[in-house]
């Protein structure tokens, strides 16, 4: 049976252009879009329609980069570089996650604050606590929001409290698969090498191979910070650049990789990059806020470098991806003047394309409302930003810019209303 969804249509088939229906009619059957339209077929007249007229409906937002434990550390230790940071904040509240009770109550508050921001599907981290990265996924599942969370694996260069021993990653891994990794699956597992530093040639080895013997999606950082690029060349001194590094491990797109950060990426590393189709999840709040750098973007784009958006909590300070598309934006701009004008910024269209659809593509046919995409989607009432005159293109930029959480009414996830979550049965 299908839903019609009537209202102010916006979303990026391209990264060139939006696609806008004012008063439009989205037609949704079995959590897909079968086609949107600007009048609706008979065939669907006496199909049930939910009226959001005037309001503007747009793709759900997909963070790609997120540390779930570090929701506590938010806005904090902001002073601080890469290296130190994880030394001083990161690690020291990783460690609590060993008790799953203190996982259960920060990973609530962590999903319903990005239910709050629209944020309708994310890629985790989680820490190298196989219980609490259950509770974690379970907690999702219960909230009805899409996710990929992964059990990090470090067994050196970190606290004792989080290493682990390469047979108990690879255990782990294969036991939360068994559980998590089916197809129809709306919170599945992901595999989390942190980064080189943080595991031995023989940990990554054994990674590579269990990604490439079961299909497993990868994430993980990469050149994020110079002091970090010059520890893993030691570290991995045959490589020939922090990507190699991965590669030789069968880490960097010999299945679909994520790769957050990218701000020294050049050369070798991005034809590589290219070659592997990794994907670049660019992270701007945190690449300025940890003084780590600013990634290149336009140089992904051109070499047509898969690039999505994440919000890096806790090196970055807000979870919101439309904040996020702000910072890039506005990356951009730094470039464009630094380069004296050659290297063009980036367009409203190519961030929220990277918000929606770029980085819907990891999971499926999602960011979008094209015919057999997912139904995610966010309903925005911004009758108090809305002034007369404004396009409808002109309103999603002001929300975008100075909107917040007051003026998204409805999510939906595969077509199934998301009200803020209660976690029923957890």
């Amino acid at each position: 049976m299908a839903t019609i969804y009537k209202g102010n249509i916006l979303f990026t088939k391209t990264q060139h252009q939006f696609e806008i229906i004012e008063n439009g009619y989205i037609v949704v059957e079995d959590g897909k879009v079968v086609q949107v339209y600007t009048t609706l077929p008979t065939a669907y007249q006496h199909a049930e329609l939910i009226d959001y007229s005037g309001k503007l409906i747009i793709p759900g937002m997909n963070d790609m980069h997120v540390h779930a434990p570090q929701f506590r550390n938010l806005g904090i230790a902001m002073d601080m570089e890469l290296l130190p940071w994880l030394q001083n904040y990161t690690f020291p509240e990783e460690m609590k996650y060993a008790d799953v009770n203190y996982a259960d109550k920060m990973y609530r508050r962590f999903i319903k604050s990005i239910w709050k921001v629209g944020t309708t599907r994310t890629v985790a981290f989680g820490t190298v606590h196989k219980q609490s990265t259950a509770h974690l996924m379970k907690l999702m599942h219960a909230a009805g929001l899409g996710g990929m969370i992964g059990k990090v694996n470090m067994n050196r260069n970190c606290p004792d409290g989080l290493c682990e021993t390469v047979e108990d990653a690879i255990a782990d891994a294969q036991e939360l698969i068994d559980v998590w990794d089916k197809e129809d699956n709306l919170v599945r597992p992901i595999l989390t090498p942190r980064f080189i530093p943080s595991c031995t040639p023989e940990m990554l080895k054994a990674l590579g191979d269990f990604a490439m013997s079961n299909n497993l999606k990868v994430q993980s950082h990469l050149s994020e910070n110079k002091g970090e690029i010059a520890w893993v060349k030691e570290l991995e001194p045959e490589s020939t650049c922090y990507g190699d590094a991965y590669n030789r491990y069968n880490l960097f797109g010999q299945t679909p990789t994520l790769m957050a950060h990218c701000c020294y990426t050049e050369g070798e590393e991005l034809e590589l990059m290219n070659k592997n189709q990794v994907f670049v999840v660019h992270c701007p709040t945190s690449n300025c806020n940890l003084g780590s750098g600013k990634s290149p973007i336009r140089n992904f784009l051109d070499k047509n470098i898969p690039v999505a958006l994440g919000s890096d909590v806790s090196g970055g300070h807000d979870l919101s991806i439309f904040k996020v598309m702000v910072y890039a934006i506005q990356v951009s701009k730094l470039w464009y003047a630094n380069s004296d004008k050659k290297m063009p910024f980036l367009t409203l269209p190519e961030v929220f394309y990277m918000a929606t659809k770029s980085g819907g593509s990891f999971f499926g046919k999602v960011g979008s409302f094209e015919p057999g995409y997912e139904f995610d989607a966010l309903v925005i009432d911004d009758t108090e930003l809305n002034h007369d005159n404004y396009t409808l293109l002109e309103r999603l930029e002001r929300f975008i810019y100075i909107g917040d959480d007051r003026q998204i009414e409805h999510r939906y996830v595969r077509g199934k209303r998301i009200d803020e979550p209660t976690f029923e049965n957890v």
